[in-house]
This record gives structure tokens, C-alpha cells and sequence, in this order.
């Protein structure tokens, strides 16, 4: 395994971790705020990149897309992020945050019209299928003892961050070829910032700050860092050296990271649901990455 193969799986692990830390967070800091932290602590870092020359030279298409990228890949994905790990177990995001190669191909078929072939739908397929498992095992145990409703509403504001993200890769595809990615992270972060600045401002003002352990200060801080800089910085790094056909299989790793942290500390155990599923979605990206050999055709 090369460096950049590393790259990737530090920037999954990390990924995967951040979904057990955001809902450690949560526990005691309201996700409004938590969420406008998050883009505050990334724009102390990356705030030297929005140099007013640098501004001037982005387009007013570029623009446009740069907002609509920080609605759903920043703003929205950060809400519906967190408001779902408070209430669903980390194992679960995990397992569902790990479709979004398969939701990425499919909204590229509605939106792009880029038409899968028979691996890809087999991949979309089976990413559908673990979802499903782990939502019927909730409603399941919701009848028994009434606890899977709310998880099943965790459960579906997860999925609708993947597919906030999954909106996000796709907007990125044509940005990618004329601005830096880093430019990319900092521009839709500030958008990012002030989308959550109006939901934010009540609990920024009456918040009592004092309440909160430095402990998990000392998280919020390290949330901000990695899922905003570190991750993003690790995924560019190693995806421009990595096959795109192979970096599919990186994220694998995403609901790994995130079960040994729901177990290690949280207390979740996993269950059969969380195995089948997870099963099916590591086939998905399996299948999906898996390079086809093209045999020659052979002479007469």
C-alpha cells in the first residue's frame, strides 16, 4: 500500500470518527451553535485565502455554484448531520453515511444523466438495500419498546446529509477544473458561515458556556479542524494519485471508524441489522471499485 492509498484511509478514519465526536458534542453543546463553531474555527484558518484579488478573478456562474454547494455540502449536511447522530447511534451513521459513493452515482443518473452501468446499479442497489435493513430494524424495535422512532428520524436526517453531500460531489465536478480545491473549501465555508449565522445567534447569545467540560471544548475545536481542513486536505491529496475506480473502496473504512468509536465511547453495541447492513454497502463499493481486465480479443 503507496503513501496516498494512506492518505485516503487517514482522511475516512477520520471521517468516520468525526460522526461518534459530533454526537458526543451534541450531548452538550445545541447543534445550532455547535454547527456555526464549526464553520467559525475553519475560517480562522482559512480565512488568509480570501485574498480580495483572488475574489475578483472567480465568476458569477462560479458563484452561484459555490453557494448552492455551501447550501447543501456544508450548511445542510452540517444540520442534518448532527441533529441526526443526536438521535440515532453512531454505528447506524456510520453504516449509512458510508453509501454516498452509490447515492453519488445514482443522483449523477437523475441529474447528469450519466447512465450507470451494471455494476454501478448493482451497487446502488445493494447501498439501498443495507439502509432499508437498518430503518426496518429500528421500526422494528420502535413497536417493541418505542425508542426506534426516534431513531428512524435520526436515520433519515443522516441519509439526508449523504444526500446533501452527494449533491455537493457532483456541483464540485465542474469547479474542480478552474479553482483550487482548497479556494473551494474556504469560499463555501464562508457561505456555510453566514447560512448559519441567523439560526445560530439565539444560542450564541444565551448559551451557558460554562456548563460544558473543557473536554469537550477541546472536541469542538478538533470537529472544526478535521472535518473541515484535515479530512478535505488528505482526500485531495491522495485521490489525485489513487485510480478513481479504487478510491470508492477507501470509504469502507467510514463506518469501521465510526463503530469502533460508538463502541470504544459511547457503550452502542451492533447489531445483526448494523452487520447485514454494513455488509451490503461494502459489497456495493466493492463491486462498484473493482477494476474490470479487458482481454484482447484474440486473433483469427
Amino acid at each position: 500500500m503507496n503513501r496516498y492509498a494512506l492518505l485516503l484511509i487517514t482522511s475516512m478514519l477520520l471521517v468516520g470518527s468525526n460522526v461518534g465526536i459530533g454526537k458526543t458534542i451534541v450531548e452538550f453543546v445545541p447543534v445550532p451553535l455547535f454547527a456555526l463553531l464549526r464553520f467559525v474555527i475553519a475560517m480562522a484558518v482559512l480565512w488568509p485565502l480570501l485574498r480580495v484579488a483572488k475574489l475578483r478573478r472567480v465568476k458569477r456562474d462560479e458563484w452561484l455554484n459555490l453557494f448552492l454547494q455551501a447550501l447543501f455540502g456544508t450548511f445542510g449536511f452540517t444540520l442534518l448531520m448532527l441533529n441526526g447522530v443526536q438521535r440515532t447511534s453512531a454505528v447506524a451513521a456510520g453504516v449509512i453515511t458510508s453509501t454516498i459513493p452509490a447515492v453519488v452515482a445514482l443522483l449523477s443518473w437523475l441529474i447528469l444523466k450519466e447512465r450507470p452501468d451494471r455494476r454501478a446499479l448493482a451497487s446502488i442497489a445493494l447501498a439501498i438495500a443495507g439502509v432499508v435493513v437498518i430503518n426496518l430494524a429500528h421500526a422494528g424495535a420502535g413497536g417493541a419498546g418505542g425508542v426506534g422512532t426516534t431513531s428512524l428520524a435520526g436515520n433519515l436526517m443522516v441519509l439526508g446529509a449523504v444526500c446533501c453531500e452527494s449533491l455537493y460531489i457532483i456541483l464540485s465536478r465542474r469547479l474542480t477544473q478552474t479553482l483550487a480545491p482548497i479556494d473551494i473549501c474556504a469560499y463555501t465555508h464562508l457561505f456555510g458561515l453566514l447560512l448559519m449565522l441567523p439560526l445560530s445567534a439565539g444560542a450564541l447569545i444565551h448559551f451557558d458556556y460554562r456548563a460544558v467540560p473543557a473536554s469537550i471544548w477541546s472536541l469542538v475545536l478538533w470537529y472544526g479542524l478535521s472535518a473541515s481542513i484535515f479530512s478535505f486536505w488528505l482526500w485531495m491529496k491522495g485521490i489525485r494519485h489513487v485510480p478513481g475506480s479504487l478510491a470508492g473502496v477507501f470509504s469502507a473504512v467510514l463506518p469501521v471508524a465510526a463503530a469502533i468509536y460508538g463502541i470504544a465511547f459511547l457503550g452502542e453495541r451492533p447489531t445483526l441489522a448494523h452487520g447485514i447492513a454494513l455488509a451490503c454497502v461494502v459489497a456495493g463499493i466493492g463491486l462498484a471499485s473493482v477494476r474490470v481486465k479487458r482481454v484482447p480479443p484474440v486473433a483469427s
